[in-house]
């Protein structure tokens, strides 16, 4: 098992940053690919980014360009530095992780067993 404590949401306004933290306990080496998402009310929950144990990433379109995923793998963290924010941005913020063979198809659309309780952004215009 692996659980995951998400933190650093808040209120932000446009144009500002914040950066996400995910603190990871428990089984870790049973993960290789973690992921950053949010569900905005109303909407279906979209996958912004994700990272591979070795280090590659990968971005939606809606946030490539402002948003940075980074981990600290001796500190089990996973963050998400959240640049040039948008009103569209708001939403709840979860982290996930998964482990998939090969690492080479880590992707948000992968099945994530394991997710934090969220932290909510909240983009002011």
């Amino acid at each position: 098992q692996v659980q995951l404590v998400e933190s650093g949401g808040g209120s932000a306004q446009s144009g500002g940053s914040l950066r996400l933290s995910c603190a990871a306990s428990g089984n870790t080496y049973g993960t290789n690919c973690m992921g950053w998402f949010r569900q905005a009310p109303g909407k279906e929950r979209e996958g912004v980014a994700r990272i591979t144990s070795d280090g590659s990433t990968s971005y939606s379109d809606s946030v490539k360009g402002r948003f940075i995923i980074s981990q600290d793998n001796a500190k089990n963290m996973l963050y998400l530095q959240m640049n040039s924010l948008k009103p569209e941005d708001t939403a709840m913020y979860y982290c996930a992780a998964t482990l998939v063979r090969p690492v080479a198809v880590c992707h948000v659309r992968a099945y994530f067993p394991y997710w934090g309780q969220g932290t909510q952004v909240t983009v002011s215009s």
